[in-house]
Formats: structure tokens, sequence, C-alpha cells
């Protein structure tokens, strides 16, 4: 891909992620130099909502504070580049900008109902999308807005609606020209775009009755998006995309022979598959970039209960979980049966299921239960991981990032369980790197001292996992 950066001064670019929990803005060199960074914490409510113009607010502080950290007499950033979470949707006026609804969380699933009346259409859906039936995507959070919010109803009716993924609505806000796009990743995303086409399928809008006017129109992750002003800082857009995608590029183009790991608020395994997307019944086929006319995909599997089944667990036992203490139970591998069932924010893939009850499945302490958790988490990755080898072939190597990769025992017992090599990454923000690499800044090369697990014989993990999903097997 082309650099984005002049070559006729000493450029930096700006990257700017948003997450599940925070918003962060970095300043990058061109030799993948991390010169400054800013963050800010952000919370949804309980029905996994966050305030848009709150959310606008801390991108626009972030952005600032990250460049009024540049080094005196550095030039401002000469480029940008977003990431968003993927799934997380918005409704909003085109002709005022004003808010229609919240931006509605990944993790929000309460068209899982209505969806579940299009179950006889789920194979056609994921020839077209790539994407298995699920009320984490875009469309049934649409539908939903549209018959429980009157201020979209209305705003349809005078030709004035426009909906679409989060990163399009903060583009819409924080651009100067208030572009109505949005990119391959995130459309993909929507339970709406077609693979094959590269554009908003009409088969799948009149199906869920989604109005094709209210959507935003698609263009290349690469693009001229507009003009992002920040205390009289005129930077050019350059890519928009969704957090998993950016992150492959961290260290470069992506590996055919890699798998990689996001361990965060969920977990996300992707297998590159260049520009022929695979389907397979477990799986996802994701966009992962698309580059003028061509479209690279990724293999994907995801888990939802990642992040947030440490999350689930600190509020089961009223106590906030201590991570050294955590890593330490971990290093202690209990010899114990202890189990978790973990369906904390549904189950993702292969099973696809919006409300299953976590629960564990034997007795044991408050370490016990907590090492219970962690080993779910690798039990689904790994069962992931058997997907993903047996649609795409063996792999030589696993990359891990993000930030609960942290944890050496998660690390170890992925190693183990898959019998390969695990290589963690030492800069956990690998979104904002790989937004960095997007731009053309050079990639930063793999940590010769990053911390490599080599898998080992683990009969006592081993026979958990195959116990686990069994139980798994049965109860989904």
């Amino acid at each position: 891909m082309k650099s984005s950066l002049p070559d006729d001064r000493d450029p930096c670019c700006l990257t700017i992620d948003q997450g599940g929990h925070a918003v962060r803005a970095s300043l990058f060199d061109a030799q993948g130099q991390q010169l400054a960074a800013a963050e800010e914490a952000i919370t949804c409510n309980e029905h996994w909502e966050y305030d848009g113009a709150r959310l606008l607010a801390a991108m626009r502080r972030v952005i600032g504070a990250a460049i009024g950290e540049l080094p005196a007499g550095r030039p401002a950033p000469c480029c940008a580049a977003l990431a968003t979470q993927r799934s997380n949707t918005a409704c909003w006026d085109r002709a005022t900008g004003q808010a229609l609804s919240p931006v509605i969380s990944w993790q929000d699933r309460r068209g899982a109902r209505w969806l579940e009346g299009f179950t006889a259409h789920a194979d056609a859906i994921r020839r077209i999308t790539g994407l298995l039936l699920s009320p984490h995507y875009g469309a049934a959070k649409f539908h939903w807005c549209l018959e429980h919010l009157p201020a979209v109803r209305e705003a349809l009716a005078a030709q004035r609606l426009a909906m679409g993924p989060m990163a399009s609505y903060l583009v819409f806000h924080l651009l100067q020209e208030r572009p109505l796009l949005s990119d391959p990743v995130n459309a993909s995303r929507t339970l709406l775009w077609d693979l094959r086409r590269h554009g908003w399928s009409h088969t799948l809008l009149d199906l869920f009755a989604i109005p094709a006017s209210a959507l935003p129109r698609c263009v290349p992750t690469r693009h001229a998006w507009g003009t992002l002003d920040s205390g009289g800082c005129h930077i050019p857009l350059m890519v928009v995309t969704g957090d998993q995608a950016a992150a492959l590029y961290a260290h470069g183009e992506p590996d055919p022979d890699a798998i990689y790991i996001t361990l965060g608020t969920g977990a996300f395994i992707q297998r590159p598959t260049g520009a022929t997307p695979r389907f397979t019944p477990t799986l996802l086929t994701s966009v992962l970039i698309q580059n003028g006319g061509t479209i690279h995909y990724t293999l994907e599997g995801t888990v939802n209960g990642a992040g947030s089944a440490l999350a689930w667990l600190e509020e089961e036992l009223d106590l906030e979980l201590d991570f050294a203490q955590l890593a330490r139970w971990l290093a202690e591998d209990p010899a114990d049966t202890l189990l978790f069932l973990n369906g904390v924010a549904g189950l993702g893939t292969p099973f696809m299921q919006a409300a299953f009850p976590s629960r564990f499945v034997g007795q044991g302490e408050v370490g016990a239960r907590a090492c219970a958790v962690v080993e779910s988490i690798a039990f689904l990755v790994q069962l992931n991981l058997e997907n993903i080898r047996s649609a795409s072939g063996p792999a030589a190597r696993i990359l891990v990032g993000g930030g609960l990769a942290r944890l050496d025992g998660l690390c170890q017992r992925i190693a183990d369980l898959s019998a390969l090599p695990v290589q963690r990454m030492d800069d956990h923000e690998t979104t904002s790197r790989g937004l960095a690499c997007l731009l053309g800044c050079a990639p930063r090369p793999e940590p010769s001292h990053g911390q490599r697990f080599s898998p080992a014989p683990a009969p006592a993990l081993s026979g958990r996992y195959r116990r686990w999903k069994q139980l798994m097997s049965e109860a989904a």
C-alpha cells in the first residue's frame, strides 16, 4: 500500500483507536516510533449503549492531548487513521447531525428474538455476508431503532435519516466535510453487505426492511475521507477500518502462515486468506482490507466472553481481581476439575447463541474460579483454532496481542492446547500500530526479546478441555 507520509519533511501520523473501554490517540514517526499518546476511559450503560456526544468529546480531547505532547518544533501530523469496534452502530440526522439513537455496542442483543424469524434464510445470509445469523451485527440494531425510537422513524419519513456503523457516525461528526461514508470492514459487520459485490445487498435490505437511503456510501479502506480539525491543525483522514483488521498490520503485511489472536473484551482469532473469500459453516468470513478494487479476507472465530468474562466474575464475586494475583493463580495450575461454561455476552463461533447461561461445573474457591474462567477463554480459542486449521490448513505459529495477552498463563495454555508456538507482541496496542503501518510508517519488527511460549504436553489441561468441550456440546 502506498504511503500517506510525505518525503520532504520529518512527518508523523495520527492514529485513533476507539475501543470498548477507552479512546486512544497516538502519534508515530515515519520509522514507526511512537512519539506521543493519550487515552481516556469510556463506559456504556446496562443496555450496552454509549452516549454519542460524550464519545465524540472524548475523542476530540485525546486527539488534542496527543498532538499537544509533540516535541517543540515537530510538525503537526500530516495524516490520520481511525479504527473502531466493527459491529457498533448509530442513527443520526444527516441535516443537523443530531444523534437519534445512542451508539449501540456489538454486545447488545435486544434484537435476538426478532432475528430468530430469519433462521430459514441463515445459509443464504452466510453466503452473501460471510457472517452467521447473530444480533451482535448491525441489522438487528437498525431494526430495533426503527421499531422503538420515534425520532428515527420521523427522520426516515423526512428523508433525513442516516444510520450505519459507528465509524460512519464518528467520521460524519469529526470531519469538516461531514461525509456520509463507510469503509468495507465496518460495513461488512452490519449483516447487510455483499462480500462478492463489495456493496450493500439489496436482497438483505429488502429482507430486513432496512432503508437503503439511510446508509452511507461505501469507499475503500484507504480513501480521502476528509479533514480533521484539532486546535487549528488540519489533518487529512486517509484510513478508516475496524480494530481487529488494523491489528493484523501491527508488524507489516499479515503472514498467511500465522494465526492472529487479539485478547481484549472479546477474543478474535483470524487467519489471512488473501483475495479469495473462504466460507465455512462454523466461522466468519471477514474483510481485512480493500485497497482500490481488491479486497483481502480472513477466516475469523470470535469469543465474546474474554475480558468481559473476567468483568462478569468480578460482579459475581463482588470484588476487583488483581492481575498479579490472577497470574500467580494461573502459574499454580491447580489439579482441579472445576470448569466454566462461558456464555458471557452470548456465545460466538462456532455456536452463535445470543443467550447462553454461564455457569461453573464443580466447586472451588476464588482462585480456582478465576482460573476456570481464564481456561474457558483458552478453550473457546482452541475450539476456533481447530476449525480454522481444518478449513485453511496447517499454521506455523500464533501471534497474540491485546490486554489479556499479558497473562502468561493464558498464552501458555493456548500454546499447549494448540501445539503451536505462541509469540506475544511486546506492544499490546496493536490496533494503533497497525493503523500507523497502514498509513505508511515503517512497521516495527517483531520483538526478538518478546515472550515466546513453546507448546508442551499438558495432560491435565487437555483432559479438562475434552470434558469442557463435551459439556459445551451438550448444552449449546
